[in-house]
């Protein structure tokens, strides 16, 4: 430990002098924490630009598969039937009436106060015989039992005054399979809800009359690729359309450009150069060869032809300032004009996009991830540095300290000694005056 002696003989303020010197000696440390703080920046902003391009490419891959563009909307005549398509679905129609809804069944008890019984059975629709045995003959140990059993039936006990209750026993599911009865009991009951199955009509009236039935309100792809739910029944003829929807692919096309949008933006935002007056600064990506090689990719796989046919003939362009642009009229336009072939110019762009992005952003081989784990390994580096400077100036302080405490006691000797000097000159004997007179 250094013994610090500020101006004890000397009067000057050595741990200024220390302190001015030490700032010097750290010039090149705070050179190396800048570089760190800089590298730092650059490589943060590199992660963004990594994740959206990441983003870009599930967005791009989702949108070159087969079906991406093919969407379509079902137009019902009748509030009480809806309709859901999926990319199986083609344009048609198709009318029908709904004879039928599905329905639970449900049993209702006499009421009563317990069981008569701590074990019974429940049948199920097709013969299944289910064993139920409680605990006791108390309705609360009969509930729980029924609703623990695997017969497909749920039981609540339900409060009808003067002590008394009612068990409500409900299907799990609707429709005629889930009707039940009960057997090795004595316990009257009552059916509240009849269960039966939906049932739909087509072609009444026709030699092709068929009856289709669903457990469920819903019949699955009563049309190919079309989900059909009932809500009441009818006795006039509900229609179903099946049309194109424009407007979700043409939704579904924008999505990807403006995920393009997104990362050539943050690009642009991120390498442009600031002018303020005589002062230039470049921002945190500003002229890296590999976001250069990022952004030309990406804008190639986007603008350049497919086949021969150029994008902008469904509303994809590059403007005068370089930047992607999307024409959604223009692109619905081609879509109803030509569905198959816009479908898939966009499928064959969206796969170029796709495999850039991906190609960029692949977390084990990307181009942009190896650029990232250079620059992480650099920052490492230059921190290890810095480290090693704060041992290196911490060495250097201790030793000005102590030259400037031995500089002390060396003046602070010499102080002394001409203090015995003077002293000892003054203590001499004075030689007499000479007298004028």
């Amino acid at each position: 430990m250094s013994i610090k002696l500020p101006g004890l003989a000397s009067g000057l303020d050595s741990a200024a002098l220390v302190d001015q010197l030490m700032r010097v000696e750290a010039v090149p440390q705070q050179l190396l924490i800048q570089q760190v703080n800089t590298t730092n920046a650059f490589t943060d902003a590199l992660r963004e630009l990594n994740s959206r391009t990441a983003a870009l490419a599930e967005t791009a891959t989702a949108a070159s598969g087969a079906t991406a563009m093919q969407h379509h909307k079902v137009l019902s005549s009748s509030d009480t039937v809806t309709a859901v398509a999926t990319h199986q679905a083609s344009p048609g129609s198709l009318s029908f009436t709904v004879e039928q809804t599905a329905i639970r069944h449900a049993v209702v008890t006499d009421p009563m106060t317990e069981w008569d019984s701590s074990s019974f059975q429940i049948i199920s629709a097709d013969g299944t015989t289910t064993d139920i045995v409680a605990a006791s003959t108390s309705l609360d140990d009969i509930v729980a039992a029924i609703n623990g059993s695997e017969s497909g039936v749920t039981a609540a006990k339900i409060a009808v005054g003067e002590g008394s209750y009612r068990l409500q026993l409900s299907a799990a599911e609707t429709g005629a399979d889930g009707v039940f009865s009960l057997a090795g009991t004595q316990s009257g009951s009552t059916v509240t809800s009849q269960g039966q199955d939906a049932v739909v009509e087509l072609w009444a009236g026709t030699g092709a009359q068929t009856r289709i039935t669903s457990s469920t309100n819903t019949f699955t792809d009563l049309l190919p690729g079309v989900d059909v739910t009932v809500s009441a029944a009818s006795t006039a003829p509900v229609t179903l359309t099946v049309e194109q929807d424009t407007e979700a692919s043409t939704a579904e096309a924008k999505k990807l450009i403006s995920d393009v949008q997104n990362v050539l933006g943050f690009i642009a935002r991120q390498s442009e150069v600031n002018v303020d007056g005589d002062e230039v600064s470049a921002s945190v990506l500003t002229g890296d060869s590999t976001v250069r090689m990022a952004r030309s990719r990406i804008t190639d796989a986007v603008i350049m032809p497919v086949g021969g046919e150029s994008l902008s003939k469904i509303g994809i362009e590059i403007s005068r300032t370089g930047e992607i642009t999307f024409d959604e009229e223009k692109f619905a336009a081609a879509l109803e004009e030509d569905p198959q072939g816009t479908q898939d110019l966009f499928a064959a762009m969206a796969t170029r996009v796709a495999d850039v992005a991906t190609g960029l952003s692949d977390r084990y081989d990307g181009d942009l991830t190896r650029k990232i784990t250079g620059q992480e390994t650099t920052i490492r580096r230059l921190e290890d540095q810095v480290l090693q400077w704060d041992t290196r100036l911490a060495a250097r302080r201790a030793t000005l300290e102590r030259t400037y405490a031995a500089l002390e006691v060396q003046m602070q000797a010499l102080n002394s000694q001409m203090e015995y000097l003077t002293s000892q000159l003054a203590s001499l004997p004075q030689p007499p005056r000479a007298n004028n007179n």
